[in-house]
């Protein structure tokens, strides 16, 4: 017997009439009555309107309908024709008439595919420099799991790139035998994974979601033997992908257009090899105080997502492993090799120096760490480098210091933020204050849950979800003096949210009949939060529904937004218990993008994936 064909035979055996049956202590039967899924009240006072009071719907008054209260463009009657024929399922039929009566009209309303709650075709231009857009972004995404003991793999990676993920974060390492290269977090109990896996699984998978470039950013801690193999395997890897830097590139980056099916590469540029003794050890000093800010973040004791309510689940011993070493300054490459490169044979040097240069050419963009202090690093107007990374704590630091520096940096540079070294968990931060200064490269751990991610996942559901979102213009223009957005500033609001939610259904499609309670039907609610700029920050909720797999709430609320450009709605739905509420489905989704009217919005689980058949019928409306 099928999957479906048990879950039928499932309710057969305990729907009886229009009644659901639930057995209490093995002996008797607690009866519930079962709500028709019917249209609520301003779906049918909508098709009346439209209708004028008339039984049926026909194409030109669907038309209509589509134009002027949901503000569809594009439409024509062929399209509206075609729309029809599918929720009546005529293109088998002998029937040639196309009118929708009012349950035709709701069937419709629940189609996510075609009335669905955002945009899903790329509408931004992707023709400005790369460094004008957000970028779906990873952290350590060979992980599996925790940042201590969990295994490294491609699988991630792979999982990544066909969410839409363009940013994928490789630390390399000499395997044990010091000939061949491993991806793994350094210093942890992490199984290793070879690095040709992980290019292989790029090339494959790079462009199924997406066909904007793939940056790979490589935390290198190779010798430059090494770094000549890395530099072979991505040029035999890539081939014609591969995306060579170029002259002009040091005034502007080339844009996401430009780059279609390219990968490139970012990370430091290996340090020349021929330098005297005392130069070596001045760098392997400068390159371990440029880790201070990581070092002081690992520091910290506060290592949880705000949203999550588990502790390290990772035992102490592994805990006070990631303590006692994070506490190390980063082990350098000169570590590596004695403090500094020095070889008796000069045709080794020779070698050395061309194999340096030979990798340093493969990098597009070229990434930095504050050496001499956060704000100088962000001032320099000089500056090589086109990314400079820095850790959630600093960036708040620097944010708290200023913040304008860190939005005109981000006009000209890439800006990549990272989470903290004690989420031990991986779990992530909230993105908002990344995103609110402009920074382009917010890197999430994708193999967690929780709210901060769901964020994440929010927002690049934007522009197609290609993985690149172009940044408002405040965050990109500058005034005549130099002016540039303020995060801290106070600001007028711009437009008004209403979100009305109707009604849910699903449940009983995707969950077992005792999933939520053993003993009832369950007590669904939902949540409404608004995240984004401190000031548009909100949570609603509705009320609980009882006993009912298909809860309608017909409630709605306002949301005063400055900055509309950056806010995401965050519907969660949880089914009410007197000890821990349950998790019944979510959905992030930013609000730019929302298509005004009834809409019907599809629920994820914990991990982001959607549900087959859950979801909530709702309406947006900006005033």
């Amino acid at each position: 017997m099928s999957h479906n064909d048990e879950k039928k035979d499932r309710r057969r055996k305990n729907v009886m009439g229009s009644y659901n049956y639930y057995k209490m202590f093995g002996c008797f039967n607690r009866k519930f009555k079962i709500n028709d899924l019917g249209p609520p009240s301003d779906v049918i006072d909508v098709f009346n309107l439209y209708t004028k009071g008339e039984s049926e719907m026909s194409p030109d008054k669907f038309l209509r309908f589509l134009v002027e209260f949901q503000r569809e463009e594009g439409y024509t009657i062929g399209d509206v024709e075609r729309v029809m024929d599918r929720v009546l399922n005529l293109s088998r039929s002998h029937l040639t008439r196309y009118v929708f009566t009012v349950n035709d009209f709701f069937q419709y309303l629940l189609l996510d595919d075609v009335n669905g709650p955002i945009k899903t075709q790329v509408h931004h231009d992707m023709t400005a420099p790369l460094q004008h857009y957000f970028i779906y972004t990873g952290h350590n995404s060979y992980l599996t799991g925790n940042q201590l003991s969990s295994d490294s793999s491609e699988v991630p990676i792979i999982k990544a790139l066909e969410r839409g993920v363009r940013g994928i974060e490789l630390d390399i390492w000499p395997n044990n035998s010091k000939d061949g290269i491993h991806v793994l977090h350094g210093r942890t109990l992490t199984t290793p994974v070879t690095l040709h896996k992980c290019l292989k699984s790029i090339k494959e998978h790079a462009f199924v979601k997406s066909p904007y470039p793939v940056i790979i950013t490589l935390e290198d801690h190779l010798t430059p033997t090494l770094q000549a193999k890395v530099a072979e395997m991505v040029t035999s890897t890539f081939g014609d992908m591969l995306y060579y830097p170029k002259e002009s590139d040091k005034d502007a980056l080339p844009s996401p257009d430009a780059l279609k099916h390219q990968i490139i590469l970012s990370t430091k540029p290996p340090k020349e090899y021929l330098q005297s003794k005392n130069a070596g050890k001045e760098h392997a000093s400068v390159d371990k105080d440029s880790s201070s800010d990581e070092l002081e973040d690992r520091r910290s004791n506060s290592d949880q997502d705000d949203d999550d309510d588990r502790r390290c689940s990772v035992s102490d011993r592994y805990c006070a492993n990631e303590v006692s070493t994070s506490t190390r300054p980063t082990q350098q490459l000169s570590d590596l090799l004695g403090g500094y490169y020095e070889d008796d044979d000069i045709e080794d040097e020779k070698y050395e120096h061309k194999t340096h240069l030979e990798y340093k050419h493969l990098i597009a963009i070229h990434a930095s760490k504050p050496k001499n202090g956060t704000r100088k690093a962000l001032r320099d107007e000089h500056r090589k480098a086109k990314r400079l990374s820095l850790s959630e704590q600093a960036l708040q630091r620097a944010a708290n210091l200023y913040a304008l520096d860190i939005v005109r940096f981000t006009q000209r540079y890439i800006l990549r933020v990272f989470p903290k070294g004690t989420r031990v968990t991986s779990t992530n931060f909230r993105p908002l204050t990344a995103w609110m200064h402009g920074a382009q490269m917010v890197a999430f751990n994708m193999q967690g849950y929780g709210r901060s991610l769901w964020m994440m996942h929010g927002m690049f559901r934007s522009n197609g979800a290609c993985g690149y979102v172009r940044k408002p213009d405040f965050l990109l223009k500058t005034g005549p003096n130099g002016e540039v957005f303020d995060p801290k500033a106070t600001l007028p609001v711009k437009k008004t949210l209403k979100v009305k939610v109707y009604m849910g259904d699903g449940w009983r499609l995707d969950f077992s009949q005792t999933h939520f309670d053993a003993f009832s039907p369950p007590d669904f609610y939902t949540k409404i939060y608004m995240a984004g700029v401190p000031a548009d920050v909100a949570k609603k909720r509705t009320k609980v529904i009882g006993d009912d797999w298909t809860p309608v709430w017909n409630e709605e609320f306002t949301f005063p937004l400055r900055v509309p450009e950056l806010a995401l709605l965050e519907i969660v739905v949880q089914e009410y218990d007197v000890d821990k509420d349950d998790f019944a489905g979510q959905a992030c989704l930013p609000v730019s993008e929302l298509r005004p009217g009834i809409r019907v919005v599809p629920l994820h689980n914990k991990k982001g994936e959607k549900f087959k058949s859950v979801k909530l019928l709702m309406r947006f409306l900006f005033v």
